[in-house]
């Protein structure tokens, strides 16, 4: 290990306690699991004890270390907080205590807040099964080493840690507001757009140009891991719809379902569910691809009358609306004679081919500015292990 340190064994830093208490069934317990990569305590339940199955619960105190035997080598790690104070664990979290003369809790924890720990860890498990049964007994964990400075160094070097991630959470923080800011900037504009259009061209029922088709209900038997995709709600995606794990249907069945065949450009609409309202559009290379059930088709009652990219944009205009017209509780649902009652405007070609430009230009920035803000966040992620390391080798 490459260290200008000190390099000790965490048994000379941490003392194991253990503090039972037999379960009593009229007492309300507050139970912790640890998040895997160092994420923490945090309260998993709530219980009386006639509710727990174990006959001794382990109670901890604030700036304990503990970690899970089971997923040491996930990174669970953690130093109990004030709130994680009086809670209990069982007997698959060792507790200990932080030598504090020699050791700041912080420092220990982020040292294990590193990939390289959580390695070290998973080489020392055993159990029956490579990883989901592996435990990182105590004694393996004692006899590990770490790098130690000086208390006051120690604290440095988690003050530079914490000041980094503060300055990574806040980079992160402020991609994320761009992108929503961005995604309501366009929800504003197809509104705007759409109040436009309704001040030159009278508003009138969708079901004047539209009508809408439900799916077939193909029964899960029928389902097969090849042949022809049946698109559930599931696979609506906007802008697309997605088949990678749909399930699938013999093509040697095609015939007795021709009427619920997609066409590229197709619009669909989710009408079950929390995902009500959902759109997707069919992409050009869908072939004998098929609707399921719960899922509504848009088509032109006539030939080019309509542009289907504005039918795709009119429904973007209300999907809130149909979420909140849907009944039915826990499962909302919509009828497609509620969507075909809703009243759009309808110019002609040339000007619904203007708004579809216009808010596919839109579309194309948002995207584009998501896939910036995902880019960034990968890479500040990949920011984070090298923090680490470098802290613990001194910086």
């Amino acid at each position: 290990m490459n260290s200008p340190w000190p390099i000790v064994k965490l048994g000379e830093v941490l003392q194991p306690v253990s503090r039972p208490e037999v379960v009593d069934p009229s007492k309300t317990y507050r139970l912790l699991g640890a998040h895997w990569y160092a994420g923490g305590l945090y309260t998993k339940d709530v219980k009386l004890g006639s509710g727990v199955q174990a006959k001794w619960l382990y109670r901890v105190e604030e700036r304990d270390f503990v970690y899970n035997r089971l997923f040491a080598w996930k990174g669970s790690f953690a130093l109990a907080t004030a709130d994680n104070a009086g809670c209990y664990v069982s007997n698959e979290f060792p507790c200990f205590v932080v030598r504090s003369d020699r050791v700041d809790g912080r420092y220990l924890w982020r040292y294990f807040s590193r990939g390289s720990a959580w390695e070290e860890a998973l080489g020392l498990s055993t159990g029956g099964t490579p990883t989901s049964r592996n435990r990182l007994k105590e004694e393996k964990l004692l006899a590990m080493q770490i790098p130690l400075p000086p208390l006051a160094e120690q604290r440095r070097i988690v003050a530079r840690i914490e000041e980094l991630a503060a300055k990574i959470e806040e980079a992160h923080g402020l991609r994320r507001q761009a992108a929503v800011e961005a995604e309501a900037l366009l929800n504003s504009a197809i509104s705007r757009t759409f109040a436009t259009v309704a001040e030159t061209y009278p508003s009138e029922p969708l079901s004047n140009h539209v009508k809408i088709q439900g799916g077939y209900a193909f029964k899960s038997d029928e389902y097969l891991k090849g042949g022809l995709p049946i698109v559930r709600i599931a696979n609506l995606e906007n802008e697309v719809v997605n088949v990678k794990r749909s399930p699938y249907m013999h093509e040697s069945r095609l015939h007795e379902f021709q009427r619920f065949v997609l066409n590229s450009g197709d619009i669909l609409i989710a009408m079950t569910g929390a995902t009500t309202g959902k759109l997707g559009i069919v992409p050009p290379d869908c072939g004998g691809w098929l609707l399921n059930q719960r899922i509504g088709r848009f088509r032109p009652k006539r030939a080019g009358e309509l542009e289907p990219k504005y039918i795709y944009w009119l429904a973007r205009a209300v999907q809130k609306q149909i979420f909140e017209n849907a009944y039915g509780g826990a499962q909302p649902n919509i009828s497609p004679n509620d969507i075909e009652a809703m009243r759009f405007p309808f110019p002609g070609l040339a000007e619904q081919s203007h708004v579809v430009g216009f808010l596919d230009r839109l579309q194309t920035w948002v995207d584009a500015l998501r896939r910036m803000q995902s880019e960034t966040s990968v890479e500040l992620a990949a920011l984070w292990p090298s923090i680490l390391d470098q802290a613990f080798r001194g910086f």
